[in-house]
């Protein structure tokens, strides 16, 4: 299983990805975080008990990496529970870079099977308590196991 750390202006947390369940999902986030796009990049959305919302380079909202991906959501571990790692998208696949983490499974049930999650903070979950909107990602360190 790889694993990476999200480093944050309020701590890091330590991420392992659902390599089987979404193995696309996983590839293009790995890709893009040794690409360092998602290095300096805000926390655009907070929405208290429901998500915390990063990736956009644009900070707005509407940016990404200038294409779209496929969602994935047939596998094992479809469901949006606290620390969950999904990609956010306008629409059945068009993700791309967004992504956002839950801060509860009261909240995002919904989500289960529309957006594509595809990893779980490990460590340090209580962080994403502390982010608000503007808090930037510092970097994203990929463990390969």
């Amino acid at each position: 299983m790889s694993k990476a750390i999200i480093k944050t202006e309020k701590g890091d947390l330590t991420v392992s990805f659902y390599d089987k369940d979404a193995p696309g999902t996983v590839a293009n986030f790995i890709k893009l975080a040794k690409e360092g796009f998602y290095d300096g990049v805000s926390f655009h959305r907070v929405i208290p008990d429901f998500v915390i919302q990063g990736g956009d380079p644009t900070g707005t909202g509407g940016g990404g990496p200038g294409y779209s991906i496929k969602c994935e959501l047939d596998g094992d571990n479809q469901y949006h529970d606290r620390g969950v790692l999904s990609m956010a998208h306008r629409g059945r696949d068009t993700g791309g870079s967004q992504f956002f983490i839950c801060h509860s499974r009261s909240n995002t049930a919904h989500l289960d099977r529309n957006h594509t999650c595809f990893g779980k903070v490990t460590d340090n979950v209580d962080i994403i308590d502390d982010i608000r909107q503007g808090d930037k990602i510092l970097g994203i360190d990929v463990i390969e196991e």
